[in-house]
């Protein structure tokens, strides 16, 4: 990690005014095939899943924490922007999100990568089959959210998954 991002780096919850700039952050992501890319809609819709990295006023980073079970979130579209990578700015972000999953009484976090060794710096390991017990399984096969299907590695999200790993971190 290079210099460390700034005394000045605040991690929060997102507002709806910064938005248009997660999208900004997130769209180079999609077009080099790292992130999946969402409607403006779907960010309105998660608003409250995201934090915000923010120094001296200016948004430079974003990730969301979504609950899929009693025990289980994921780490969801997690950047930063490129002058402000391996500033600690990630960093900062998966910290408060696994913060944030703690007090909701998350236990696991899962999160779908190509960033295996950020992640893997930070506890999360790859991932196989039968991670939940069969009836969570079944439960979980109900939710229409593509997340949850990338989750339980379902064939028909397999284009979405190509070359991402599937980690999963005990907290």
């Amino acid at each position: 990690m290079d210099a460390p991002a700034s005394s000045d780096l605040v991690v929060r919850r997102a507002r709806t005014p910064d938005v248009l700039a997660i999208e900004a952050l997130v769209e180079p992501l999609v077009q080099e095939r790292i992130l999946l890319g969402k409607d403006r809609v779907v960010f309105y819709e998660s608003l409250q899943e995201f934090q915000v990295a923010e120094i001296d006023g200016r948004i430079v980073g974003c990730g969301a924490l979504h609950v899929m079970w009693e025990d289980l979130g994921e780490i969801r579209t997690l950047a930063t922007a490129a002058e402000w990578r391996h500033r600690g700015v990630g960093h900062a972000l998966l910290t408060s999100l696994e913060g944030e999953a703690r007090e909701l009484g998350l236990s696991r976090l899962f999160c779908l990568t190509f960033e295996t060794d950020f992640f893997g710096r930070h506890g999360f390991a790859p991932i196989g089959e039968g991670i939940v017990a069969p009836d969570v399984y079944t439960e979980l096969l109900r939710s229409p959210d593509e997340g949850i299907a990338e989750f339980l590695d379902l064939a028909r999200v397999k284009p979405n998954t190509l070359g991402n790993t599937r980690m999963l971190k005990r907290l």
